[in-house]
């Protein structure tokens, strides 16, 4: 190979245990130019490796360096960063005035926040983690570090299955959503909480909805409900959802496609409000949560026993906080772990990554899924898994975990099948066996 290194710097400025390794790559023979940035034509028809800055950038890049960065994008070679690309902050993934887009990253020991919280993921492409022999105590031990959930970390969680057992080891998940307009929000959370384990599932909403589904039904139970002349939900159905929740269910995904009108978000803060079963509150019931008094909302959400989990995207998150979404994206880790430990709930943040925060102050950012997943009804989806997955008994923070892998993992199988761009919530439940079979594997 015809390989040219290009060191940006003059020798005198070398740390000592670098010009060590440049005397030893010198002795080598290499090509090594010392103060001179690569030209255009130096790029063309190359590999590059970037190796300028790595870890440690809190300040924009340099003109000189912002320049040859352009310079190797515009030349679109195949790029491998080392560590991290050169102009992305490690701490939180921000382009600091320009940016290298590498195709392949590889990283030492860890991964970094800069790895997965967007824009950095985008500019570091496929990531490996490679060990240079950091002590092991150092990289295990416990601390307030942001985890990446991962096979390895998700795995354990798998819930087992035993040869003598029956539908009802594995969890009754009442879903309550769905309304004119929205009949299907329900039903692809349904499917997802028996795709996902869960033994029996029954789908709670308003009668002309119920009627309106019955042909797509077949393994799904169903619950009809008083209905509004809005198409929506009553009130009225408040008791008998609570006595179905007391006699028969173990846990209750509320929130898909369920509605906004008054006397819907009337309903779903009384079911929510004396649920005496854990929660997977999403869409909708998110939205109700959100007419509440800001000064009330935290007390109300850590009142619910048992504790639940909150599934908000960016904009319903903002909606519950009264902020603006650029604020979350300027901070998802930090405002979920608030969140979490100001209700005592499990918040899975959903987005490119999704990340979920315990109220132990413990985060997880997830490291599948892709963009085709940015369609319509892939967090009904993900409602039912995390739903069904406690029905099978696991806590909320490991049912949350272990669902947003899951999740993020059938959408990449599918993807694999119909493309990003021709991806469908659908295409995700029909991934599921699929990745509970690659996950064991």
């Amino acid at each position: 190979l015809d390989v040219s290194v290009y060191l940006l710097s003059t020798t005198d400025r070398l740390s000592r245990d670098c010009k060590s390794q440049f005397t030893i790559a010198k002795k080598t023979g290499l090509k090594i130019s010392e103060g001179i940035l690569p030209g255009t034509g130096d790029l063309q028809n190359v590999v590059v490796v970037d190796a300028v800055i790595g870890t440690g950038l809190n300040k924009p890049v340099k003109e000189k360096i912002a320049g040859l960065i352009e310079r190797v994008n515009d030349a679109g070679n195949t790029v491998f960063a080392v560590d991290i690309p050169t102009g992305i902050s490690s701490d939180d993934g921000k382009v600091m005035g320009a940016a290298i887009r590498a195709d392949v990253t590889v990283t030492f020991g860890l991964p970094k926040l800069g790895h997965v919280l967007s824009p950095g993921a985008e500019h570091s492409g496929k990531l490996y983690i490679e060990d240079i022999g950091f002590p092991h105590e150092l990289l295990t031990r416990e601390g307030p570090a942001v985890e990446l959930i991962d096979k390895d970390l998700a795995g354990p969680l798998l819930p087992s299955r035993v040869r003598d057992s029956y539908k009802g080891m594995y969890g009754h998940v009442l879903v309550v959503g769905g309304s004119q307009g929205k009949t299907g929000a329900a039903l692809l959370s349904a499917r997802a909480v028996l795709r996902s384990g869960a033994g029996l599932v029954t789908i709670a909403s308003a009668g002309p909805v119920i009627d309106s589904v019955a042909p797509a039904i077949l393994e799904e139970m169903t619950l009809p409900l008083p209905c509004t002349d809005d198409g929506t939900v009553s009130p009225e159905g408040v008791e008998e959802v609570l006595g179905f929740l007391h006699e028969r269910a173990d846990v209750v995904a509320i929130g898909p496609g369920l509605g906004r009108e008054k006397a819907t978000v009337g309903f779903i803060l009384e079911v929510i409000r004396r649920s005496p079963l854990p929660m997977v509150i999403d869409a909708d019931a998110l939205f109700a949560l959100s007419t509440l008094d800001k000064r009330e909302l935290p007390g109300f959400i850590k009142s619910l026993r048992p504790p639940s989990v909150l599934t908000p995207h960016i904009g319903e998150m903002a909606r519950l906080l009264r902020i603006k979404p650029g604020d979350i994206k300027g901070d998802p880790i930090g405002i979920a772990r608030k969140l979490s430990e100001d209700t005592g709930c499990c918040i899975v943040l959903k987005g490119s990554p999704t990340i979920v925060a315990s109220p132990e102050g413990r985060v997880f950012i997830n490291s599948t899924g892709n963009p085709g997943m940015s369609t319509a009804g892939t967090g009904d989806v993900l409602t039912g898994m995390i739903a069904s997955l406690t029905g099978q008994n696991l806590p909320p923070l490991e049912a949350s975990i272990l669902g947003v892998y899951l999740h993020g993992l059938a959408g990449d199988i599918a993807a694999e099948r119909t493309g990003e761009h021709s991806l469908i919530a659908g295409d995700v439940i029909e991934g599921i066996p699929g990745a509970f079979s690659r996950f064991r594997a």
